[in-house]
């Protein structure tokens, strides 16, 4: 199927939007903790520019940036690649990952930890329902083939994932997006203490899944619990029940860290998004999380704009474009769980961990 079109226009400039009325917050102004719209339906936010770096999360472990997309088939790129502030810039320049506890960190204002260089990945639906999938260790801002590929590969749904790992493991099996059983995942966050955690969590996945797991990351077990409790039959209910076995695991040991989390899951046809913290954490906050839908003007890194389709759902860890709108990019609140359809409105509810 060919994709349609990419409109292209001329972009306002910062400087433009300035002298538009918008004025730029001071750094650290209102950065407490992030504002979040607890609207159950995405709908009109308030209007104005918002520059990311004036958000803060308090203490915590948030590594990662990633992206998905659902909608009529695009090019890769289109979301990847050309942006502002795409996903591949965001290797690089990530504004909204922040790591109080990471020593790592200490040097950045805010605890911002620009670099997300421990590996990439991409996976996509393809032909006949198959989906696809490209891992790589290294950095994505480094990649030729990243970029050769995006430009070749059209999709309807897209996840792409650049991992910071400080401490961790770098191998391309702990690289995200994870496939499997026809279900594609990636996640932002981390499970605390996982090594204590890591044998009673990873002994409840499905013995007929177990071998599947090759890496020793968080994520991936995370992936397989919710396989195991029903993520292809009922997704909602399969990462709920993941979520709420991880928090269960931590109160049994003690763990008075929070598990904060931004996950995605997708067959291809729907795709699942998730924000958490742990609530018995009064001050800690989720990791970042937006949504877009419709046709969402992007401005690019050569000043213009590409335009998305009509249907398209876009969800991400921070926003695809240097200076956002809130108009176009919804906040998704803190323990919250969406579900989102091609031509269908997006529904996002409360995480409720008796389901």
């Amino acid at each position: 199927m060919t994709a349609p079109a990419v409109m292209r226009g001329r972009s306002l400039s910062p400087a433009a939007a300035m002298s538009a009325g918008a004025q730029r917050p001071k750094y650290g102004e209102n950065s407490s903790r992030p504002r979040e719209n607890h609207r159950m339906l995405v709908a009109g936010c308030s209007t104005g520019l918002t520059w990311a770096p004036t958000l803060s999360t308090g203490s915590g472990g948030m590594m990662c940036r990633w992206l998905a997309y659902l909608g009529s088939p695009i090019e890769i790129a289109d979301i990847l690649v050309r942006p502002s502030h795409s996903l591949i810039d965001q290797s690089l320049h990530a504004r909204q990952l922040y790591l109080p506890r990471e020593k790592l960190a200490q040097g950045f204002d805010d605890y911002a930890f620009p670099t997300n260089g421990d590996g990439f990945g991409m996976a996509w639906a393809g032909r006949q329902g198959r989906l696809g999938q490209y891992r790589q260790i290294g950095p994505a801002w480094d990649s030729q083939n990243l970029r050769h590929l995006a430009a070749q590969i059209e999709s309807n749904c897209i996840f792409a994932h650049v991992r910071a790992a400080p401490g961790g493991t770098i191998a391309e099996q702990n690289c995200h997006p994870f496939v499997d059983q026809g279900w594609m995942f990636q996640h932002n966050g981390t499970v605390p203490d996982f090594e204590l955690l890591k044998r009673e969590l990873t002994f409840d996945v499905d013995p007929a899944l177990y071998p599947a797991i090759l890496g020793n990351a968080d994520t991936e077990v995370c992936f397989y619990l919710a396989l195991t409790y029903g993520l292809a039959k009922d997704p909602v209910a399969g990462l709920t029940r993941m979520i709420a076995r991880v928090e269960k695991a931590r109160a049994e040991y003690g763990i008075t860290d929070p598990f904060r989390a931004t996950m995605c899951a997708s067959d291809g046809h729907q795709m699942v998004v998730l924000r958490w913290v742990s609530p018995d954490a009064v001050d800690a906050v989720a990791p970042t999380l937006y949504h877009a839908d419709g046709p969402t003007m992007l401005v690019t890194d050569d000043g213009e704009e590409d335009r998305l389709p009509e249907n398209a759902q876009l969800v991400v860890s921070e926003p695809l474009e240097l200076h956002w709108s809130s108009q176009t990019w919804h906040e998704v609140p803190s323990r919250t769980i969406g579900v989102l359809r091609i031509g269908k409105d997006p529904v996002f509810a409360p995480i409720d961990l008796d389901l």
